[in-house]
């Protein structure tokens, strides 16, 4: 890869508010979901402030643009003594898809979550969602549990 379209992948800083909002608005929106203008700046805040600790975000930058993220949760677990990290974002920009950067992404949670410590990380997506399942069959054991939800 030329060193002109290489990929970054590095943790959310708060310089990348603007371009965070853009690839998450992009995420909300491929999921039918519209949340309104405060929730942006909140959620942003909380995944870019080192000091909120439970959550963080990493973004795939390329020429200077966000092309992808990846946004966690870091919680407690009743089945492990060591935290774990659910994995609740994940997006790639469409015309950024086919280069790995969704790869790219995950990994680098998995070296995060290695590197501190943490039991395990995991994520859910739609049944429907049969591209991005494919990446997540080469990288995590896919489980037989069903989410309920009030």
């Amino acid at each position: 890869m030329r060193a002109d379209t290489a990929i970054v992948i590095r943790p959310l800083r708060l310089t990348d508010k603007e371009g965070w909002k853009h690839v998450w608005r992009n995420y909300l929106r491929f999921y039918s979901s519209i949340r309104e203008d405060a929730l942006y700046d909140f959620t942003f805040q909380r995944l870019a402030d080192p000091a909120h600790s439970s959550m963080f975000g990493y973004v795939a930058e390329q020429q200077g643009q966000l092309r992808g993220l990846v946004n966690c949760i870091i919680h407690e677990h009743g089945w492990h003594q060591q935290p774990v990290i659910y994995l609740q974002d994940l997006f790639v920009d469409e015309k950024a898809r086919g280069q790995g950067i969704g790869r790219q992404l995950i990994e680098q949670v998995y070296r995060y979550a290695d590197d501190t410590g943490k039991a395990s990380v995991y994520w859910l997506t739609q049944s429907n969602n049969h591209s991005a399942m494919k990446l997540y069959d080469s990288l995590a054991i896919k489980t037989d549990f069903i989410k309920y939800q009030r």
